[in-house]
């Protein structure tokens, strides 16, 4: 009995350890910008472990140099709530869960792949991809809505998006916005164009599926609904 009590007091305070070092990770992300993310991390040692090339297309850019027109088009994409919201948006992570229900039913009776969307906030995607391993477990997903109410208490808004635009995918090894505007458009992300945005922010999640299918109808669809609202983002 004492070895099982004891097991469990070491458990306990290794999973307090754990969150300290998150915290505390993540109150430096207050004054430094990150080298790079879990996720970063995990698609690097994918494609070295499977021996293909490594292109590698990243640059931060500060909050104030990327296009308003970014920041709304990813607002209005991913998380329309984000300047109003704790970090998390219960009613949209339900709607998330029967809407891919449907998806993945009317897909399964047609044969065809499902398009799934998660209701996830930004915060909550920057949380996962900074700090957490892509697999799909309760557990995890508990993990991932404690460090997004710390993100979103340790950290502005502006950062959080900051962080966010710098490091997300946006194509095989190409992260944050600078790269994607660069690969796609030849251009800085300063200068991205309404239009230009929106094509950009439809892509984020699956950003390698419309890489290898730049004239998807699709994707061209949602771009234009996208820049008919993005107008309305509110940004923080």
């Amino acid at each position: 009995m004492r070895g099982l009590l004891r097991w469990a007091l070491l458990l306990l305070l290794a999973a307090l350890a754990l969150q300290l070092f998150f915290l505390l990770r993540i109150a430096a992300m207050a004054w430094l910008n990150p080298q790079s993310t879990s996720f970063q991390r995990s698609q690097a040692w994918s494609l070295a472990s499977s021996q293909q090339p490594l292109r590698w297309r990243q640059q931060w850019l500060d909050y104030e140099q990327i296009s308003p027109h970014l920041k709304r088009a990813v607002i209005a994409a991913e998380d329309d709530g984000f300047s109003r919201h704790e970090g998390v948006e219960w009613q949209a992570m339900e709607q998330a869960r029967e809407r891919n229900a449907r998806q993945a039913a009317k897909a399964t009776a047609s044969g065809r792949e499902a398009r799934l969307r998660g209701g996830s906030t930004i915060t909550q995607q920057l949380a996962k991809n900074l700090l957490l391993s892509g697999e799909r477990t309760l557990l995890r997903k508990g993990q991932e809505l404690l460090l997004a109410f710390a993100l979103e208490r340790l950290l502005s808004k502006q950062r959080i998006l900051e962080i966010y635009l710098n490091n997300v995918e946006w194509g095989q090894g190409v992260f944050g916005a600078e790269a994607a505007a660069q690969h796609y458009y030849r251009k800085s992300a300063r200068q991205l164009g309404a239009a230009e945005a929106a094509r950009l922010a439809v892509m984020l999640p699956a950003p390698r599926r419309y890489e290898a299918m730049p004239a998807s109808p699709y994707l061209a669809a949602r771009s234009r609904a996208l820049l008919a609202r993005m107008g309305r983002s509110e940004l923080p």
